[in-house]
């Protein structure tokens, strides 16, 4: 997933943020309330973790704003103000949920992989193209039945490939939604990986399944044709 971690907490975001790359994630941090709205209207994130005692905007201001927007992503709310009347106060600005600090980090991962469920009435869980499947709560991939062994990046990409069958995926596209928004555009990160799951994919269907479009970037598709 891609995720919005929102904590002035240098320590704890750095906390945060390491877990979560640790397990896959794709992720930014923003230290103040003007920096979260901002990255949540430039960025389409999965979930974000919201903060409440943030400078400039707190947390209750950031998720009403973002509610009233019209954005549906899901909010998990950390703080360590956990009276009754703070807890209602953030779901009535429209947090999904909230955790109390301080937290176990296997309970915020299985509040993470709940709102996902729960707040994802268009996310599948089982991703499926051609002989291609990809289990995304258990974090698995086969094809033809066959398990599939993937790097995280790689699973990462066969993910929003699959997402997105059959459309052209630009190179600066995965930069952003699968690598750290920061990453250095020139660098031929993305081509590298890509070229490695195209080849476990290959070898594993009999067939190439992600094709580039030059000067374009990838595309997945069902059927093997040449590249271009």
């Amino acid at each position: 997933m891609k995720v919005l971690v929102v904590e002035d907490d240098r320590k704890v975001a750095g906390f945060i943020e390491q877990g979560l790359k640790e397990e896959g994630h794709v992720v930014d941090v923003a230290a103040d309330g003007d920096e979260a709205t901002m990255l949540a209207h430039v960025y389409e994130y999965d979930l974000i973790l919201l903060d409440v005692v943030i400078p400039r905007k707190n947390g209750f201001q950031v998720a009403a704003e973002l509610r009233r927007e019209g954005r549906t992503t899901p909010i998990l709310m950390l703080t360590s103000r956990d009276a009754t009347e703070d807890v209602i106060r953030g779901l009535d600005a429209g947090a999904d949920d909230y955790l109390a600090k301080p937290f176990r980090f296997d309970e915020l991962l299985a509040r993470m992989r709940a709102l996902t469920r729960r707040g994802g009435a268009a996310r599948a869980e089982l991703l499926k193209a051609g002989p291609v499947e990809l289990d995304r709560l258990r974090h698995s991939a086969s094809v033809s039945g066959r398990p599939l062994d993937l790097t995280p990046k790689e699973f990462q990409l066969l993910e929003y490939f699959l997402l997105h069958r059959d459309e052209v995926v630009r190179r600066t596209t995965l930069l952003e939604k699968v690598w750290d928004m920061h990453f250095d555009p020139e660098s031929n990160v993305v081509d590298v990986h890509v070229g490695n799951l195209r080849r476990k994919l290959h070898e594993a269907a009999g067939a190439t399944l992600i094709h580039t479009v030059r000067g374009v970037g990838f595309t997945l598709r069902n059927a093997d044709a040449p590249d271009g």
